[in-house]
């Protein structure tokens, strides 16, 4: 006689596992643009709000670092490896942020009124 046991799977599990794959990457993806995205515009802007943004919102960021790095119950090494490596850019980030806020505060640029072209108010003097 034959065994009568049976693989049991679940079909609907394993669609939620393949959608996940997908929506994981498209998630890794869309963050890392966004984190340059509003890098970047808080430096070349020299707005403090926008960089001050930036540096509060490498705190959560720099939280599940350390969450992948130490916390984790189930990480390879290769893990481990990368969120020591993404902790280090997010210190020099936060070092490389407080100082230039502190350049973009002790500058003051002069006031220009809206809707005035400053290079050709600046060619024209």
């Amino acid at each position: 006689m034959a065994p009568t046991s049976r693989q049991r799977s679940s079909a609907p599990l394993q669609v939620l596992l393949f959608l996940n794959g997908w929506y994981s990457a498209t998630y890794f993806v869309l963050e890392a643009l966004i984190f340059v995205y509003k890098g970047s515009k808080g430096n070349l802007c020299q707005r403090k709000v926008l960089l001050s943004i930036s540096l509060a919102l490498t705190g959560p960021a720099a939280v599940m670092a350390v969450y992948y790095l130490l916390l984790q119950t189930y990480a390879l090494r290769l893990e481990a490896i990368l969120s020591a490596i993404l902790l280090l850019f997010y210190a020099a980030e936060v070092l490389l942020g407080v100082l230039a806020l502190f350049s973009f505060s002790r500058y003051r640029q002069p006031f220009v009124p809206r809707g005035t072209n400053t290079l050709s108010s600046e060619v024209w003097r």
